[in-house]
């Protein structure tokens, strides 16, 4: 798996981590190159950034929730990290929330841009429950990604791990996304105008960053 990891201070860990996973077809070097270092340098936060790129396998074999934690969550506790975030755009997000869903508790929060949440056929069957609090399916195999994450999503009532949703007005997922911004309250959802693409999710990714992380708070000189 590649990882491209930006520390606030070269060779020590900073208290708050967060990891971000690519869409389909894109790459960590993308969030790089769409100033999502740029954004939190900027705002002088001492977060470390870590932008990771799953091997296909690791996505047809099922091992892409190991190599998570044994990769990116696993070295970040031990190297003194206090709070994890985990999060993604599109396909990237649909990951962050997979890995919450099998390892509860183990992230201060998530960040999603955007996420893919699914098929039509699976947010459809949601949609026509009346929204996924209605939503009770008597029985989610083991290997039903999208089901364990909608349940996930249904189930989840405790305060951690935060949930961040940024979605786009036009965006050609936004079905998905307003079933799961019903499910969040309203101060954790962020909702622009836009599309599916890297300039809506710049523009949610500061303001994912501004409210969650004020200037003046996480700053090295704070630490």
């Amino acid at each position: 798996m590649r990882r491209i990891v930006v520390a606030a201070t070269p060779g020590v860990a900073a208290a708050t981590r967060i990891a971000m996973l690519p869409g389909a077809y894109h790459e960590p070097e993308d969030f790089e190159r769409e100033g999502f270092t740029l954004a939190v340098r900027s705002r002088g936060l001492h977060i470390d950034l870590e932008f990771i790129a799953p091997e296909l396998r690791h996505l047809t074999d099922r091992t892409i929730m190991d190599t998570l934690q044994r990769d990116v969550i696993d070295p970040a506790r031990a190297a003194g990290c206090r709070a994890i975030w985990l999060g993604g755009v599109s396909l990237g997000g649909f990951l962050a929330l997979s890995y919450a869903e099998r390892n509860p508790g183990a992230l201060a929060g998530l960040c999603l841009l955007a996420p893919y949440l699914g098929t039509r056929l699976t947010t459809g069957e949601i949609a026509r429950a009346g929204g996924v609090t209605h939503w009770n399916p008597e029985h989610i195999a083991a290997e039903d990604e999208e089901r364990r994450v909608w349940r996930y999503i249904r189930q989840r009532h405790a305060q951690r791990p935060q949930i961040r949703l940024g979605m786009a007005r036009q965006d050609r997922f936004g079905h998905g996304h307003r079933l799961f911004a019903e499910a969040l309250p309203r101060e954790a959802v962020n909702i622009v105008d836009g599309g599916h693409d890297w300039a809506t999710w710049r523009a949610l990714w500061a303001l994912f960053l501004d409210q969650n992380f004020p200037q003046g708070t996480h700053r090295r000189d704070t630490l």
